[in-house]
């Protein structure tokens, strides 16, 4: 013999809850929007490392080019004499 359940009235009447289920797809949830949080911030901290290296090469070139200008200022300055 079957239970049936008997006509009209809200499904969660009659049916078992799984608590144990529901606990699961929570956390689930959770970690998903903690991992795409994560991924978030990663990508913001990668641009901001790209910005600062950029800034570095910036700074290495402009002293590069500074040393050669003072070395060629003084190449200069000898054939002058």
């Amino acid at each position: 013999m079957t239970s049936r359940r008997p006509p009209g009235g809200s499904r969660f009447l009659y049916d078992s809850f799984d608590a144990a289920q529901a606990r699961i797809e929570a956390n689930e949830r959770v970690a998903e929007e903690r991992w795409t949080a994560l991924e978030f911030r990663l990508g913001q901290i990668d641009a901001a490392l790209e910005r600062l290296e950029k800034r570095i090469w910036l700074g290495v070139y402009g002293v590069a080019a500074f040393l050669l200008a003072q070395g060629a200022q003084a190449i200069i300055q000898a054939a002058m004499r």
